[in-house]
């Protein structure tokens, strides 16, 4: 997980573009009837409107509150990193689905007097494929790409491995 500023930056700008392009691929999939390669692009427009949306979200509401929950349930001094990753994903998902799908049925579907029914509906859609996204694509895929980038984890032997070490204190 991030720890300084740069990686905070990286990590949430990377899942932005993660959660973002692919919510808006599946819902205009699901407003279409279906997927064709014509559309791949369209997200693509969305994403820097929604992107920064989805950053200021995550950062001043549902992240807070999603680490003050995990840390509810979880220490993580104690406990496996897994479990405390596994319950800030989860909460994240929780607190954006709703706000973003709200966001997105104002922006883009315009319903009027039908916004409440219209969000349901989106949220009721939106969530089971946030949540899978993120916890097997999403999540992953950002969480690696930033121990690749800022080469975080754990620390690597420089001598290589224990046969090479022996050897050379020989």
């Amino acid at each position: 997980m991030p720890k300084t500023r740069p990686q905070k930056v990286f990590f949430s700008i990377v899942m932005a573009v993660l959660m973002v392009y692919p919510m808006e691929l599946y819902n205009l999939a699901l407003q279409e009837g279906g997927l064709s390669n014509g559309m791949l692009w369209r997200p693509l427009l969305d994403l820097p409107l929604m992107g920064v949306l989805v950053i200021l979200l995550e950062s001043l509401i549902a992240g807070p509150i999603a680490r003050r929950v995990m840390r509810k349930h979880f220490d993580p001094a104690k406990d496996k990193p897994i479990f405390c990753t596994l319950a800030v994903q989860w909460m994240t998902v929780t607190l954006m689905c709703p706000m973003m799908s709200l966001a997105a049925t104002l922006i883009f579907k315009q319903p009027g007097w039908e916004t409440p029914a219209v969000f349901l509906q989106t949220f009721a859609c939106n969530f089971p494929a946030a949540l899978l996204w993120q916890l097997f694509f999403a999540g992953p895929i950002c969480r690696w790409l930033l121990k690749l980038v800022f080469r975080t984890g754990k620390s690597r032997n420089p001598a290589g491995s224990p046969k090479e070490k022996a050897a050379q204190s020989r």
